[in-house]
Order: structure tokens, then C-alpha cells, then sequence
């Protein structure tokens, strides 16, 4: 089985599903060369930088019979877009009485590591899980970016996939073959018996690096990643908490009304989870201010393996 990049990943998804369906089409700033010069210029639509223009033209597209695939390339961009995103795109279904589909995915890179300040280094998919009719992705490997992003372009209603921008360079084993992963199951990448750790896409990797730590110290850690982050794998978070009876989220946002927020209430407002637990639920989240441009700044801000490490042995510590 080949390995392939992250990004790789992302590429190959969507000339697979253009390949299998002629009314998939994209609209981006920057076109990817590949794929331009495979499909063209009428397919793979190379934009001025109106990111509200384009993203209105391709809710009109999908519910026209198309299924655009809109790419921002960063989040950021993606806030120029917001009254076609919410208030058209995640509304037509609904108020149409299910009788409209409306097939469009949004593409966004989000997150560290890129060291490129506050603007092109958010995680602000929290706002979003917060809009009813808008389902939201984050892999967290190339293998599960590849399978989510067909997921997300069948999809008949608007999917976001949030993309980590850290994790654009990791490579992994990828099928050539045709498959997807479904939207709305988590997977658990690592068994364990000692504590849950649910990481969000980035901070998965840095949690399977701090549970190879910790099973030296003789802690058996398991690391669940939701990949879905609306609608949530509740039963899945839930059904591994009360196995180990702890529950950590580390979280590349910061904590405030963030997704580390939804997954510890899924878990503790759950009688039978909450009885099951053994020590107070605990955040490993990036600090709540906006990212330094400052490299070191910036590692500083960010949560990683060490403080990952560090909360565990916290939540193990805890009576």
C-alpha cells in the first residue's frame, strides 16, 4: 500500500470523485496543478480573491443540480464567506422542507505550525459546529482525509472540512482503491485501559507520542479521535470513558466554548459515563489569546505531547 501526504491525500480525493462524477467541480485562489491540468480550467475554476463571490456562486451551483467543492486554502478567508456559508448554504435544506439537496463541501486549513501569526493560524471550527445543517470534518491522518473528503462530496447536503494545516506533510499508508470513511464515527487509533485521551486532528498525533511515553511509566493510554466534529460520536467517546473511568481532550483551539467543551459534556452529562468516572474530566488546550507570530511565542501557546503527558499523570493523580 503506498504512502502518501496528507495533502496528497486531499488532492487524490477530489480527482476521484470528479473522475466518477461529472457535476463535482472546484472553485479555488490557488489552484493545485495536477488536478488543473487533468480536468481544466472549467472544472477546476482558479479564482480572483473574492472569497464571497465565489462562495455565493457555489451555493447557487449546488442547488443547480452541481456538487462544487469550494477551497479556501486558509480558514481565515473563509470569514469573507460567512452570509452565503450561514446563512444560505446551512439554511435551503431545512427551509425547503427536505425537498432541496444542497451538495457543496468547503475546504479550510486550520491551526499552528505554519508560523504565520494570528490570521492564518486559527482553529475556529467551534463556531461552526454551531450551525444546524452544516455537518464538519478535521482528519487527523491521510488515510482518514482521503476517505472523509469522498464522504464529505457525496455528501447531499454542506459538509466543512477543516484541514490541519500541521499535519500537511505527514505521510501514512493510503488505499489507491475507492473507499470512504463515514461522517459521524470516531476511531479509536490506540486501545487502553488507564484513561481516554480524544484528541482533534493535529493533537491525535501528539497524543498517541505521549501514550508511547506513558507506557513506559506502565499508564495504558487510549486515544480516540472523534474525525467528525458535528454530528459527534458521542457513543464511541462515551463507551471508551467508561471503560478507563478518566477522560482528557487535547485540543489545537482554545478552550473557551471549543470543542473540548461538547465532548466532555457528551461524556459527563451521561448518568451511566458519569458514574463510570473516576476523576474530573481534563483540557489540554491552546491558551486563550490570539497566536504570536514569534516562533517561540507560538510553541508556547500551542498544547503538545509534554503537556499532554503532563495532564494525564494529573488526572491519574486525582481523588
Amino acid at each position: 500500500m503506498p504512502k502518501i501526504t496528507y495533502a496528497d491525500a486531499g488532492t487524490a480525493a477530489l480527482a476521484e470523485e470528479m473522475r466518477r462524477d461529472p457535476t463535482v467541480f472546484e472553485f479555488c485562489t490557488d489552484a493545485t496543478e495536477s488536478l488543473l491540468d487533468e480536468f481544466g480550467p472549467v472544472r477546476i475554476r482558479t479564482t480572483p480573491i473574492t472569497e464571497n463571490t465565489f462562495t455565493g456562486m457555489a451555493v447557487g451551483a449546488a442547488g443547480s443540480g452541481y456538487r462544487p467543492v469550494v477551497n479556501w486554502r486558509q480558514v481565515t478567508f473563509g470569514f469573507v464567506a460567512m452570509d452565503p456559508i450561514v446563512n444560505q448554504a446551512c439554511k435551503i435544506h431545512y427551509m425547503f422542507g427536505g425537498q432541496q439537496k444542497f451538495p457543496i463541501t468547503f475546504r479550510a486549513a486550520v491551526g499552528g505550525g505554519t508560523k504565520l501569526a494570528a490570521q492564518h493560524s486559527q482553529s475556529p471550527y467551534s463556531m461552526f459546529m454551531n450551525l444546524a445543517g452544516l455537518k464538519v470534518i478535521l482528519p487527523s491522518t491521510p488515510y482518514d482525509m482521503k476517505g472523509l473528503l469522498k464522504a464529505a462530496i457525496r455528501d447531499d447536503n454542506p459538509v466543512m472540512s477543516f484541514e490541519s494545516n500541521r499535519l500537511m506533510g505527514f505521510e501514512s499508508e493510503v488505499p489507491d482503491e475507492d473507499y470512504v470513511v463515514p461522517i459521524g464515527k470516531a476511531d479509536i487509533k490506540c486501545e487502553g485501559r488507564d484513561i481516554t485521551v480524544v484528541g482533534i486532528a493535529w493533537m491525535v498525533q501528539e497524543a498517541l507520542a505521549a501514550a508511547e511515553t506513558l507506557d513506559k511509566e506502565g499508564v495504558s493510554v487510549e486515544v480516540v479521535d472523534p474525525r467528525t466534529l458535528a454530528p459527534m460520536d458521542g457513543e464511541t467517546i462515551r463507551a471508551s470513558v467508561r471503560k478507563t473511568g478518566r477522560l482528557l481532550v487535547a485540543d489545537e483551539a482554545g478552550p473557551t466554548a471549543g470543542a473540548s467543551a461538547e465532548i466532555i459534556s457528551l461524556a459527563t452529562e451521561d448518568p451511566e459515563t458519569f458514574k463510570a468516572m473516576k476523576a474530573p474530566a481534563h483540557r489540554v488546550c491552546a491558551l486563550d489569546a490570539p497566536i504570536p507570530y514569534s516562533p517561540v511565542l507560538e510553541d508556547h501557546v500551542f498544547p503538545n505531547r509534554e503537556r499532554i503527558a503532563k495532564g494525564i499523570r494529573a488526572v491519574l493523580s486525582a481523588r
